[in-house]
């Protein structure tokens, strides 16, 4: 464990002591979502940075407090992109956040949910251990998906530490269109174009 991982891990124990909330947070660009909770902050922030990339693999493992901008920008380099388009909601979103909250992007539909890009997870359960779950591989197929599980939990499962994550090559081309329309016709047109093979996001 590292400094980090043990100081959350004797906050947790102490907390669980106590039978006081903890309130895990990272950029606090998600506050609004979900039911509000009290208690002492456990910031994520300073648990940050890429592990490892592998871009032949298609995977990324990334620690929890890493901002989502900061590895969107390490997955551009390569030529890759988060598949899932995770909503950032304000400049300081992170990984940990856009995992545990489990919101996707315009993308879902064509391309997948946040859950579906999961491959593992580490984390630090509600008596402060650290357990890993999943792999850093697409075929793990070894017990229970709890990668997937931590995927929308909004923190209630434990405290993430780091996430392994598929990701899919940026597009060979791209348009943005804009048509003006009415909301009637905007949303029949969007039925209409959801209809079609070819995603739109």
């Amino acid at each position: 464990m590292t400094d980090i991982e043990q100081s959350w891990a004797e906050q947790i124990r102490e907390a669980a002591a106590s039978k006081t909330p903890l309130r895990i947070r990272g950029g606090g660009s998600k506050d609004f979502y979900g039911q509000q909770l009290a208690g002492a902050v456990l910031d994520a922030r300073a648990h940050r940075g890429v592990i490892s990339h592998e871009p032949t693999e298609l995977v990324v493992k990334v620690r929890a407090g890493t901002p989502l901008a900061e590895l969107e920008a390490a997955l551009l380099a390569e030529g890759q992109m988060l598949g899932f388009e995770p909503p950032h909601f304000g400049p300081d979103a992170t990984v940990g956040g856009c995992v545990a909250a489990g919101l996707s992007g315009p993308r879902r539909a064509s391309a997948g949910a946040v859950r579906d890009f999961m491959l593992g997870v580490t984390l630090l359960d509600g008596r402060g251990n650290r357990l890993h779950f999943g792999g850093e591989v697409m075929k793990n197929v070894a017990g229970y998906d709890v990668a997937r599980l931590m995927t929308g939990s909004l923190g209630t499962l434990g405290v993430l530490l780091d996430v392994s994550i598929k990701v899919l090559p940026l597009p060979v081309a791209e348009a943005t269109l804009r048509f003006e329309m009415d909301a009637l016709e905007a949303v029949a047109q969007m039925n209409r174009w959801g209809g079609q093979p070819l995603p739109v996001s």
